[in-house]
Order: structure tokens, then C-alpha cells, then sequence
């Protein structure tokens, strides 16, 4: 029996807000063998502005491919390989529009990756280690940053709260998007265990905190670029 074909249309609207547990979606198959999908958000069909967890079983490979609105990769688990270098756990990777690769996982991996939302004009091409970075100081006690990247108002980093760290009600002008890396974040709408990815639309105010700590990957500011997704 063939897979049932994926939404093209999921949470595509950065307007609203939204929450979820990447733990609990199904895997949808992509069109190279073993290399499977959990779909946070799309807004197209192959080609598509997307954020998806992927998994690639061991020793699968996905063909040459180019890359027209940039690539950006959190490698969760395993080692995740192209012909610029192998990336184990941990680390953090930007390919800008325009680039092209051939990826692949010898042992296997699985990524958080996000495809054409990036500015054409930011060329910079990314490759961080942050098992091997060090966290600076945050704005209050009991938080700690490791800068990943900036380029106009987008920011994107690692963000460490320790048990019991709390951070004043603020706004998100341009809109605030989180994946829960590990223990539990908070703020006063829910609690967002490890595997959870949380968009805060452009406007958006809370007051996040985590009782137990946590690590987050974050990125601010990039939400009201406009940054069109084709179809197809």
C-alpha cells in the first residue's frame, strides 16, 4: 500500500502561534530510500518552505541537490556527512542559497532542518561544533548563550536555562521560534518537553521559565521577512 501523501499546506501560516511534539508525528517517507520525514511546519509540495526532523538510516544517501532559499541543520543524533566534512551531534550548519550537496550517513543521523526561509543576501556559510563552544553569560542569572549567527534582525543560538530560571515578559517583534533540546522550557501558556518546537508569531509577549532547566535552540527575528515558498 503507498504512504499517504503529506499535508503541503502545515502550520505555513507564521502568523499564529504554534506548538508541537515532533516525538508524537508519524515519519513520511522522501523520495530517496531510508531517508524519512517528520513534518513542524510546510508551505509546498517537494520544493517547499519547510522545518521537518529527517532521519537517515545507515548508509543511505540523498542525491546531488542545490539548494535555492538555503539550508539550515541542527544534527540531533549520529553523524551527518556531505563532501564538505562529516557533522556529529551537536552540530550547527547554514548552507546559503545558491549552495549544492550530495548528503548522506554512513551510521545514520537525524537533523532538525530548515529549508528556504533564509535572506539571498546572507552568504555566510555556517559550520559550528557546540559540544566544543563555550556559553556566555545571558540576560539574567542562570542563563547561559551560544551565538550560532546574526544577519539583519535574525538571530540564532543555543540558549541553557539552569533549574529554576526565570526571564521577565518581553516581547517578540519579529517573532521567536524554539526547539527543546533537552529537559522542559515554560512559559505561562504550557510546558515544552524535549522533542517540542514552539513558533511565537511576530507581536507575541511571554514570560518563559524552566523549573528543572532545559537547552533550547532559538532563532528570532526572521519571521516577518516575507520570504516566499514556491510550489512544486
Amino acid at each position: 500500500m503507498a504512504p499517504a501523501p503529506f499535508p503541503t499546506q502545515l502550520h505555513a501560516d507564521r502568523d499564529r502561534r504554534a506548538v508541537v511534539d515532533s516525538g508524537a508525528l508519524p515519519w513520511h517517507p522522501s523520495p530517496l530510500a531510508g531517508v524519512e520525514r517528520r513534518l513542524l511546519e510546510r508551505d509546498g509540495g517537494e520544493v517547499a518552505r519547510a522545518t521537518s526532523i529527517v532521519r537517515y538510516a545507515p548508509g543511505s544517501r540523498f542525491s546531488p541537490h542545490g539548494h535555492g532559499g538555503g539550508e539550515e541543520f541542527l544534527v540531533l543524533e549520529g553523524v551527518f556527512s556531505d563532501e564538505y566534512g562529516d557533522y556529529g551531534a551537536g552540530t550547527y550548519v547554514r548552507n546559503p542559497v545558491g549552495s549544492a550537496h550530495a548528503p548522506f550517513s554512513e551510521g545514520g543521523c537525524t537533523i532538525l532542518v530548515k529549508l528556504r526561509q533564509m535572506d539571498p543576501a546572507d552568504q555566510t556559510r555556517v559550520v559550528i561544533d557546540t559540544g566544543s563552544s563555550t556559553f556566555v553569560p545571558g540576560l539574567v542569572p542562570g542563563l547561559t548563550v551560544l551565538p550560532l549567527h546574526a544577519f539583519g534582525l535574525e538571530h540564532v543560538a543555543l540558549v541553557r536555562w539552569e533549574p529554576g530560571t526565570r526571564f521577565p515578559l518581553h516581547a517578540h517583534p519579529a517573532g521567536e521560534e524554539i526547539f527543546v533540546l533537552e529537559g522542559v522550557f515554560e512559559d505561562e501558556q504550557g510546558a515544552y518537553p524535549a522533542g517540542t518546537w514552539l513558533r511565537n508569531p511576530p507581536g507575541s509577549r511571554h514570560v518563559p521559565f524552566s523549573g528543572g532547566g532545559c537547552l533550547i535552540w532559538v532563532k528570532t527575528g526572521h519571521l516577518d521577512q516575507g520570504l516566499a515558498a514556491p510550489q512544486g
